[in-house]
């Protein structure tokens, strides 16, 4: 006999206080100390092989190596200055959303994930997508050719061991990644110190250097750098920049980085040891040059005594290893924000430390990582042409954050003069940055665009299909109103228990309710539609997690809201409901949850997308992680009703 369910007008939600955003940023020596490794990793090993082809490129064109070796340094020093000091650390870090950085927080800042088809935020969307993929890129070849450079100052004291580089770097990083797994917590807890060690040895080494030619000082004037460029001819010069572009990679990880750290620390631990440490170290590597220009085969460990060079490859490849560790973390970060918006499909996340946020492992992209990584160390074999693939990505990355940082500037009430003076000034020299790399392409720049490529196609696919599907839900869902006023003429059969089904919506009945009812004939006593959401935020405080209506007598809706730092866990969330009076407690109990399982068939009559991206999207939707699985709900409590949808 059917037990009346008629609609009720009750509803109830937490509180609705923004509570306050954690405090970032505090001087505490434990978060300067975590960035120095973390957030500097990368840059601060750029000396090991930056410098060193920016010459090589200077000289090229005839330049005698003291001429183009003071002329790298005036180039890098500036590019220092005015792309990671003036653009990273003093413009960009100001874009945070409630303290997280990185592409995904710009676009959450400007609201380009709700952007309708055909305006100009589904461009922008596009646009940040595209940058999102290039870290992807360049987390293929820093790995690669950080190590690389790192285990080739074996050649400066035995050449013969030139033909074990590569074999040791494949060792190096086929450890690296299959250690992923156990998580970085406790590595972490030495990355700072080792790369406190690493900065201050820059330092020195730098050090000694100018004392012996302290004429390289002249290159702290810019128009060193302008004067060489300007009689070298276009193709050098053009060459030259795209060399000097490796010092300077790496600076992004200011801004992917601003959440764990605090723009305070950030900025503190840089402009007070690192661009220090890499100025003295990139002048003490010009003045070597100057004084021996026959070391231009590898200046950084030429400037080290011979008796401390097997210390100084053993703590660089430390320093590499690190630098490599925070560039994988930076993608396992990036993809667990991308599924969390809806850019990527849903994919095993493994927290690895729950007391620590932000730590952790995601498989399928750790191993595809590796495959490209291995791949891009044997195709091209030394640090010396991985450098024509390394730089084009990173340069367009900046480029594109540079262009969003003005919209969010722009949308904050900042005068539009300002914005294009300021921004406009960055966005020309990262331009110049961008067409010098471009000439790369054909050296190996297209490597990184390719993988970087593919990434942005699945993203771009999964989002758009993912629209497709939900209107074709839209048009099969039945409103609230309908469903009951049909419960009210059936006879069901009532069962014992509480029946939870998600849904994707916050509206309507789900697709696997209706379809439930309407071959079984029978419906649980209590029943729960909940509705898991990623918020355009980092966070959602807990006061705010859930807002649960009442649609009929033991009949709920509830909302739940999570940021897109934050792992959604939906039995945390029904937690939360209970804890705030919302939600009785026998409502929890003999639960089962239900979960739509969606077979995806292309329409060859309708083109909401291509055939093949209808059928990549149909293999990707096929692939991705069970919802059930996801939200952390135990297995033994799902049941998946099974739903053909054609797009």
């Amino acid at each position: 006999m059917s037990q009346s369910l008629a609609p009720a007008a009750h509803s109830g939600s937490q509180a609705a206080s923004d509570g306050d955003a954690p405090t970032r940023g505090r001087l505490r020596p434990a978060l300067i100390l975590g960035a120095l490794g973390v957030v500097y990793g990368d840059i601060g090993t750029s000396p090991l092989y930056a410098f060193k082809e920016a010459v090589k490129a200077a000289t090229a064109g005839g330049a005698s190596v003291p001429a183009a070796a003071t002329g790298a340094v005036s180039l890098i020093l500036w590019s220092l200055i005015l792309i990671v000091s003036l653009k990273y650390a003093v413009l960009i870090l100001r874009a945070d959303n409630r303290g997280e950085g990185g592409i995904v927080a710009m676009l959450a800042l400007l609201g380009a994930r709700q952007a309708r088809p055909g305006t100009w935020k589904a461009l922008l969307l596009v646009v940040g997508l595209v940058g999102a993929a290039l870290l992807y890129g360049d987390g293929a070849i820093t790995p690669a050719i950080s190590v690389l450079s790192a285990i080739e100052g074996l050649k400066v004291d035995a050449p013969a061991l030139g033909p074990f580089v590569v074999p040791i770097t494949l060792v190096i990083l086929v450890g690296l990644f299959l250690v992923q797994h156990k998580g970085v917590a406790a590595i972490g807890r030495v990355f700072g110190p080792v790369m406190l060690v690493w900065f201050v040895v820059l330092a020195l080494l730098g050090t000694v250097g100018i004392v012996r030619h302290p004429e390289v000082l002249a290159a702290a004037n810019p128009f060193h750098a302008l004067d060489f460029m300007l009689h070298a001819g276009v193709h050098v010069s053009f060459a030259m920049l795209g060399a000097a572009f490796l010092a300077v990679t790496g600076g992004e990880a200011m801004y992917a980085d601003l959440g764990h750290f605090g723009a305070m620390p950030i900025r503190l631990s840089w402009f007070a040891l690192v661009l220090p440490a890499l100025m003295l170290n990139y002048l003490g590597q010009g003045a070597l040059l100057i004084g021996t220009p026959d070391a231009i085969e590898n200046p950084f460990f030429r400037l080290c005594p011979d008796w401390g060079h097997l210390p100084l490859i053993a703590l660089a490849t430390m320093a590499t290893i690190i630098a490599s560790q925070a560039i994988i973390s930076g993608v396992f970060s990036l993809t667990q924000q991308s599924v969390q918006l809806g850019f990527l499909p849903a994919m095993r996340i493994v927290q690895t430390a729950r007391e620590e946020r932000g730590q952790i492992y995601v498989p399928m992209v750790n191993w595809l990582l590796a495959v490209a990584t291995l791949v891009a160390v044997v195709m091209f074999g030394s640090s010396d042409a991985l450098a024509g693939a390394y730089g084009i990505a990173v340069s367009m990355l900046m480029a594109i954050t540079t262009l969003l940082a003005a919209l969010i500037a722009l949308r904050w009430g900042y005068s539009p003069l300002l914005v294009v003076a300021v921004n406009g000034f960055f966005l020309a020299i990262d331009a110049v940055f961008f067409a010098a790399n471009s000439v790369k392409i054909m050296e190996g720049g297209w490597f990184p665009l390719i993988l970087a490529g593919v990434v942005a196609l699945m993203m771009l696919t999964w989002k758009k299909g993912n629209e497709l599907v939900e209107e074709a839900r839209v048009a099969l869902r039945l409103p609230e109103d309908v469903f009951l006023a049909g419960l009210q003429h059936r006879d069901l059969l009532r069962l014992p228990g509480t029946a939870a089904f998600l849904s994707a919506a916050e509206h309507g009945i789900p697709l696997h309710l209706s379809r439930f009812v309407e071959r079984n004939h029978a419906l649980m006593e209590r029943i729960l539609i909940i509705t898991a959401l990623y918020e355009e935020t980092p966070t959602v405080p807990k006061n705010r997690r859930a807002h649960v209506t009442i649609l009929a007598p033991d009949f709920y809706r509830v909302i739940l809201r999570y940021g897109f730092m934050e792992e959604a866990s939906i039995p945390e969330g029904l937690a939360c409901a209970v804890e705030s009076r919302h939600l009785p407690p026998h409502v929890l109990d003999d639960m089962t949850i239900f979960v739509g399982h969606e077979t995806i068939i292309p329409r060859k009559d309708k083109r909401g997308m291509a055939p093949w991206r209808e059928n990549l999207f149909a293999f990707m939707q096929r692939n991705a992680e069970r919802t059930g699985a996801f939200f952390g709900v135990p297995t033994r409590q799902v049941v998946e009703v099974g739903t053909e949808i054609e797009i």
